[in-house]
């Protein structure tokens, strides 16, 4: 069977159950459940902490794993990204009390907390900065600044509001834009079983991302429909029983859908409608 890691907590779980389960796998029902077989796509389901899906992939005890984008590169495991999978966006950042540290060289000599110090600590080597500790802490990191225990922090930022309300902003350029990632072992041949995930998987992303529109437009104007909904490949174009319109198909990128309708409409396009996509193969 092809052994897959799922994180069974956090901000990754949910998302990633969810979209396995659009990928046409089985997901398990109770929380608690830490194996689950889905012997009718050959998969077997291992539910493990996030931090440590990429160690499971890296020494090949599982073929495949979903996790974070930061916790794959802080865990040194040898595992490597395979597929991004859009979901649990984030940014990690520097950041200090207002006006002490401007520019990321200023970390040189200081104290920088954070929950991901391999991370930061490669991060700093790779620019030449010697930091005068990375102090590793599992949370709150952001009292760890007013507390003593260091002068920096490096932390994942969404709204800032956490920061401010600790009396810190950040400075300089991002560590890392992270997100939900396909990884898979860094020093084996891709295990039989990888492409059909994969193709599951950039399926479900393609039908998150794109739509299809139907309508139906004058003849003449077909070229000028067609220049506004081009598809992947090619539109569909149809005849209809009136031969002086054609019914056209296409997949339009989903934030575009009301843009879109809008210039077909004005090139004379009308009966125009929008259907989600539930999964594809391209």
């Amino acid at each position: 069977m092809f052994r897959i890691a799922v994180p069974n907590k956090g901000s990754l779980s949910e998302p990633a159950a969810d979209m396995l389960r659009e990928a046409g796998y089985r997901q398990r029902r109770d929380a608690r459940e830490l194996v689950l077989a889905d012997p009718d796509n050959d998969v077997e389901f291992f539910f493990l902490r996030p931090r440590d899906v990429a160690v499971y992939v890296g020494s090949g005890t599982v073929d495949a794993g979903i996790t974070g984008r930061d916790l794959l590169l802080d865990s040194g495991a040898h595992a490597v990204e395979h597929l991004p999978l859009g979901f649990a966006r984030s940014t990690f950042r520097f950041a200090a009390p207002s006006g002490t540290v401007t520019e990321i060289p200023q970390i040189a000599g200081l104290r920088v907390a954070t929950s991901y110090n391999l991370l930061v600590e490669n991060y700093l080597a790779d620019r030449g900065i010697a930091a005068d500790r990375v102090v590793h802490l599992d949370g709150a990191v952001e009292s760890s600044v007013r507390l003593g225990v260091a002068d920096v922090i490096a932390d994942v930022v969404e709204t800032g509001t956490t920061l401010r309300a600790a009396g810190l902003e950040v400075f300089g350029e991002p560590i890392l834009r992270s997100e939900a990632v396909l990884i898979k072992c860094a020093d084996r041949e891709d295990p039989e079983g990888l492409a059909t995930l994969t193709r599951r998987l950039q399926g479900v992303l393609t039908a998150h991302e794109y739509v299809l529109m139907d309508y139906d437009v004058p003849v003449d104007k077909v070229d000028a429909a067609v220049a506004i909904t081009p598809g992947l490949e090619s539109p569909t174009v149809s005849p209809l029983h009136d031969r002086d319109w054609a019914a056209v198909r296409a997949m339009v990128p989903r934030k575009q859908t009301n843009r879109v309708m809008d210039d077909l409409y004005e090139v004379g396009a009308r009966a125009i409608i929008v259907t989600s996509i539930h999964a594809s193969r391209l």
